[in-house]
């Protein structure tokens, strides 16, 4: 293809988006050595598959879905949402520890979105000038970039892991994430960091309590000290329903504030909600954007700019999802028979990280920590080389920048020791 093909009809932005995902196109090269009659692995997929490899599917949201009334199905949804979807999203967000927030003084608004990805471009769209770089840590979510690069944004990273080994056990680089939130705040009046925690992909790290309050300390000083700049908190909770601490962050939040920390007025805290994993409807695109702050003015003023954010992308959010999971969830019996099965997949996962862990150990391979949801991953300077080896082995994983993620979420627990076994022989 030309260089400058289209260069006539398509702007200077679009011009720059090139290329085919990564993840799909490893997925693809997985599919493709099943249809040659290979044994093959597939850990490139981010979707939760059980031991057979058919699509893991909670049963009960499963079953509430197909009993809708036709017209939860085709009418449009309220622009922000229905609103008790938007009461559900406040609580899937902060679990047991919401009304005790509300009790301390937090205002809270939802916005319903197409996805988790949704809810990162709302705040993409509105809480950063054009322009101006979001604090990423140095591994995380490819598709991020491409939010943010579509809202006019950049982006500054600090490290995933601390090198000091007395920070180890929390999990989160501290001195470099001030130091370079410390840069932004000197160059820019509105700073945002988006924070997958707990179970971060691609690596399945997550934050340890220490890790969490001397994070949320650090922002609140960093607000505190910087008063004439705008802090936003983005907790990308994607995964969160399948970490041993879902509702962590709301406890810390709760913690701080009763341990008398003063919320500065220039920090927001948000939650990037995604029901595609915790219930298994991924392609019915529903999420949310959930929003904490002391002053209700503030709140509502939010609450007002998402919900013409929204109108003006995708209009409506699907109305389907939020009908049937929060009218599941508002009884009793509901909610126990989806945790039920909730908490089976998430056993699925807590039993092929552990197995991994013990094969990769057996074998002497480095395996990053790793603690929570879909993924693991091992850091690697030519990751490409280390997963065309692998698929030599025809097991496929996915090169990213610094590492290879493996998805546990789709390796049959059989197979967990030929992904160590692979990696072993990558890695001689």
């Amino acid at each position: 293809m030309e260089p400058n093909a289209g260069a006539g009809l398509l702007n200077p932005y679009a011009q720059t988006k090139v290329g085919n995902d990564t993840i799909f196109g490893w997925w693809a090269r997985y599919q493709e050595a099943v249809k040659q009659g290979a044994d093959a692995v597939n850990g490139t997929i981010g979707a939760l598959l059980e031991d057979d490899g058919s699509l893991a599917i909670n049963q009960v949201v499963d079953e509430a879905i197909r009993v809708a009334p036709a017209v939860e199905i085709a009418a449009y949804a309220p622009l922000k949402g229905l609103p008790a979807f938007l009461d559900l999203s406040k609580t899937l967000a902060m679990g047991e520890h919401r009304e005790a927030l509300e009790e301390l003084g937090m205002s809270m608004t939802a916005t319903a979105t197409p996805g988790g990805s949704g809810a990162l471009y709302l705040a993409a769209a509105n809480f950063a000038n054009r322009g101006d770089k979001v604090l990423l840590r140095d591994r995380h979510w490819g598709p991020y970039k491409g939010f943010l690069s579509g809202c006019g944004l950049e982006y500054a990273t600090y490290p995933l892991l601390p090198s000091a080994e007395e920070a180890k056990h929390a999990f989160v680089d501290i001195k470099n994430f001030k130091d370079e939130l410390s840069a932004l705040c000197s160059s820019q009046d509105k700073v945002m960091i988006w924070l997958n925690d707990p179970a971060h992909n691609p690596t399945g790290v997550s934050l340890t309590a220490d890790g969490r309050m001397a994070f949320l300390e650090s922002v609140m000083e960093s607000a505190s000290t910087n008063e004439h700049v705008g802090h936003t908190l983005l907790i990308d909770a994607a995964y969160h329903l399948y970490a041993e601490e879902p509702h962590g962050w709301a406890e810390t939040i709760r913690e701080a504030i009763e341990e008398g920390w003063p919320w500065p007025e220039n920090l927001l805290l948000t939650f990037a909600m995604s029901l595609s994993k915790s219930h298994t409807v991924y392609g019915l695109r529903t999420g949310a954007l959930v929003s904490i702050h002391p002053d209700a003015e503030v709140i509502e003023k939010i609450e007002t700019v998402m919900g013409v954010t929204g109108r003006q992308t995708w209009s409506a959010a699907p109305r389907v999802a939020q009908y049937t999971i929060s009218k599941m969830h508002s009884s009793k019996e509901g909610g126990e028979a989806w945790g039920k099965e909730r908490d089976r997949l998430k056993n699925l996962l807590v039993t092929r990280r552990n197995r991994l862990k013990e094969s990769c150990a057996k074998h002497g391979v480095p395996l990053n920590p790793t603690h929570d949801g879909f993924f693991a991953w091992l850091e690697h300077d030519d990751p490409e080389s280390v997963a065309e080896k692998c698929a030599q082995e025809n097991v496929f994983l996915v090169p990213l920048t610094g590492g290879v993620r493996i998805g546990l979420c789709a390796v049959p627990l059989a197979q967990i020791p030929r992904v160590a076994e692979a990696l072993a022989q990558a890695l001689k």
